[in-house]
């Protein structure tokens, strides 16, 4: 379900369900969550969060989210964990973003995509609530306004909307996506710990 793989102080973490679109369960959410807390005590200098297949993530499964995901505090804890990490924190987008994806996605410090990917998060339609933390993510990225046609209006952003608005950093090619997030790390690979948790809060003060 999660794909975890650690290269010396590298931590890339994959969603690994492409044949239900990667679509997130309890399950998913919690190794997730796991192994995030996990990098958090080992010195871990850069975490990139991606997926397998053609689809970044659809959300969270259906049939879960109707017995209960779409409310469960796991959603926060997870996002949570990520925007409380000290090191560099990547997306890097495979492919489409929806629903409660989003959430995960809004909490790393930078995000990529391929430019096929499509974001959406059409909680409105579906009648489900966001995760709280995620509208103030969003609306700090791209302001009040864009976020509530993303929320409200069920807008789909292409990935070239996306890097206009800044709600994603950079688009790369598919086939260089996982170079380009690795060399976006490279600097924080090669700093001390304490360096890069120490400038992550400078920004985060700013």
């Amino acid at each position: 379900m999660i794909t975890v793989s650690l290269a010396g102080r590298l931590l890339t973490l994959t969603l690994n369900r492409p044949e239900k679109a990667n679509s997130l369960t309890r399950l998913i959410l919690e190794q997730a969550d796991a192994a995030l807390a996990q990098a958090d005590t080992q010195g871990v200098g850069a975490v990139i969060l991606t997926g397998a297949g053609q689809v970044f993530s659809a959300g969270a499964d259906l049939d879960e989210a109707r017995a209960g995901l779409a409310t469960d505090p796991v959603w926060e804890r997870l996002s949570a964990r990520i925007a409380g990490l000290p090191c560099l924190t990547i997306a890097a987008l495979n492919g489409t973003l929806a629903g409660g994806a989003m959430g995960m996605v809004l909490a790393c410090d930078l995000r990529l995509a391929v430019p096929s990917a499509k974001l959406f998060y059409p909680v409105m339609k579906l009648g489900f609530l966001p995760q709280p933390s995620d509208p103030r993510r969003l609306a700090a990225l791209i302001g009040p306004a864009r976020a509530k046609m993303i929320l409200m209006a069920g807008a789909r952003i292409t990935a070239a909307e996306a890097l206009d608005w800044g709600l994603i950093d950079r688009i790369s090619p598919p086939e260089t996506l996982l170079q380009d997030a690795q060399a976006l790390a490279a600097d924080a690979l090669s700093a001390a710990p304490d360096h890069v948790a120490a400038i992550k809060r400078l920004v985060l003060i700013g």
